[in-house]
Formats: structure tokens, sequence, C-alpha cells
């Protein structure tokens, strides 16, 4: 089975242990960093390593 790139917003704050609503309000305060964006919908896209990243902002490594 293949792993795809790129996460979507509710899967990251699923693994962030967070609403998806929080993730997106972090994001809109500065505490978290801006998301790539899918050119064809808009919609917020992560990587992996994105999801790492967030974790260490928020102290859970």
């Amino acid at each position: 089975m293949k792993t795809r790139k790129y996460l979507t917003a509710g899967e990251v704050a699923s693994a962030l242990g967070i609403s998806k609503q929080t993730l997106v309000k972090y994001e809109k305060f500065g505490i978290f960093p801006k998301a790539r964006r899918n050119n064809l919908n808009g919609w917020r896209e992560y990587t992996r390593e994105d999801v790492e990243i967030l974790k260490k902002i928020m102290g859970r490594t």
C-alpha cells in the first residue's frame, strides 16, 4: 500500500489530539506556521515532517 504524500487538516488535528478548528485557529494566530495549500481546492496539506514540527511546537515530542 502506497503512503500518501500529504495529510489533511483533520488527520493532522487527530494526530495532535486537537480539533480541526483549533488547528486552523493556531495557524491564524501565528502559533503554527501556515500550511501548504492544494492548488486545485485550496485545502491545507501537511507532510509527516510538518506533523513532527507541530508536535514540537506543542511540546509533544
